[in-house]
């Protein structure tokens, strides 16, 4: 058996991995590339094998990061399983949607500017249109593959191959996923920690890792630092909450669709319960995070204990009477017209897209807007730019004074932090596995390899993206 990254290795994006026995060859994941120049002709580079070859697909979670590719995989020939959890499957359904509604538009997009540039030379348009990674007809395709299980059923994935989810504590539905193997007589067991949470992370349970393998993949997005404590983070949120509202500021907060905007609400739902600040308007401007956060409503079996307690009371209904979804542009451009105080949250996390970039521009020169980055921005992208603090950011073409306040609240983050990822492995260690950290960038795979050594003892590998490993 061997396992080959392709993708998330030396990075953060695009996970992916060709598991590969004798008889078999799966995904673990299938994400899309993202916040680069060079995302989408990674985006469009073939696997290994062919796609009509692969047996089966395992998802992780929803986040295009790890599923943003499958579209991609089913047009070109895959037509078998894909094995998720069944909040997962509830989840991808929307976000592989507006993903093709993206890649559609921004090809037509791109097209009618060729054709504005080139319309005296007719001979070179087809050879100038692009075209979308995939469609919203490739994503009709794929979902009815989808298959959910529960977390800790064992499924059959191929014929030598089951498989196990573990609750993760991401976001709704994520998972660990545990690959039992059996090959030659011999049972190995490999474990893909998928996007690890942080321990205590509101609406969520923990985190629950497997405790045997043979062989671990495991996330290492912070695995060279630690993010401040949540309680610490809550308390500076809730400071920028009164702060803004004596002023009345607009606080933009570029937030994920499916996670962070759920915990924003949440943390809003304790301000204004515990009255650090009165009842202030809450704008959700973003179609995908309305979506999620519906997809959330419906499941909240997966909550914690607190997080059923309050709905159980009626609080979370009760303290955020004052939030108004924004579903249409129409309702989006408005928000240009509305004085503070107000928070406006809207996609995209990266500040690369979405509405928040429509927000951005028209606020980023306006000293008395905030700005609350409560995600991870991969290098090169706009919300990088914003956390290192750029006086000006280019948006639609033009240089966009930043004179707003920026402020990176990572204790938000639904990423463990390098203590977090070490005591998940924790759980393992006494199996005394081999490891490889991915989806982490250089030198945060390095820093978590010498803390894991000095932990546990361990030496992990830090493969190169398409190197296979022989377990």
């Amino acid at each position: 058996m061997r396992v080959t990254p392709c993708g998330a290795a030396g990075e953060v994006t695009g996970s992916c991995y060709l598991v590969e026995t004798a008889t078999s060859r799966i995904l673990v994941d299938c994400g899309m590339f993202q916040g680069n120049a060079h995302a989408h002709e990674k985006n469009a580079e073939t696997l290994p094998v062919a796609e009509q070859d692969l047996d089966a697909i395992v998802l992780t979670h929803a986040h295009l990061d790890h599923s943003g590719r499958l579209p991609l995989v089913v047009r070109r020939g895959f037509e078998r399983t894909i094995h998720a959890t069944p909040a997962t499957i509830e989840l991808i359904e929307i976000l592989l949607a507006d993903s093709a509604f993206i890649q559609e538009s921004d090809a037509k997009r791109h097209n009618r500017y060729l054709e504005r540039k080139h319309s005296g030379n007719d001979k070179d348009k087809p050879a100038l249109q692009v075209q979308p990674l995939y469609t919203l007809a490739d994503v009709e395709a794929t979902l009815p593959l989808c298959k959910g299980t529960g977390a800790l059923e064992t499924f059959q994935v191929t014929d030598d191959i089951q498989a196990r989810f573990h609750r993760a504590g991401h976001i709704l539905g994520s998972a660990s996923v545990e690959l039992i193997v059996r090959e030659d007589g011999a049972e190995k067991v490999v474990v893909f920690s998928g996007d690890v949470g942080p321990k205590g992370i509101p609406l969520l349970r923990d985190a629950e890792p497997p405790t045997h393998a043979d062989y671990v993949f495991l996330e290492s997005t912070y695995g060279s630092r630690e993010h401040r404590t949540l309680d610490a983070t809550v308390e500076e949120f809730e400071q920028i909450l009164a702060k803004g509202y004596a002023a009345g500021q607009k606080i933009l907060v570029p937030a994920f669709a499916v996670g962070r905007t759920q915990q924003l609400f949440f943390h809003l739902t304790e301000a204004f319960r515990k009255r650090v600040v009165p009842h202030f308007p809450i704008y959700l401007d973003s179609p995908l995070a309305i979506k999620a956060t519906d997809i959330y409503q419906n499941n909240t079996h997966l909550f914690d204990d607190e997080a059923r307690g309050l709905l159980a009371a009626g609080q979370l209904r009760e303290h955020l009477s004052t939030l108004k979804f924004c579903n249409t542009a129409e309702d989006s451009k408005a928000l240009n017209d509305i004085k503070g105080p107000c928070m406006i949250i809207a996609g995209a996390g990266m500040c690369n897209g979405g509405r928040i970039v429509h927000h951005l521009r028209h606020n980023l020169p306006d000293p008395n807007t905030t700005v609350l980055l409560v995600g991870f921005s991969a290098s090169g992208t706009r919300g990088a730019q914003l956390a290192m603090g750029a006086k000006s950011v280019r948006i639609y073409g033009e240089d966009v004074a930043v004179n707003a306040r920026v402020v990176t609240m990572g204790g938000f983050s639904a990423h463990a932090g390098q203590s977090g990822l070490v005591n998940w492995f924790g759980a393992l260690a006494a199996s005394k596995p081999r490891l490889a950290l991915t989806h982490g960038e250089p030198e945060s795979c390095k820093a978590f390899a010498d803390r894991l050594r000095q932990r546990y003892g361990v030496e992990a590998q830090i493969p190169a993206m398409r190197e296979s490993l022989e377990i």
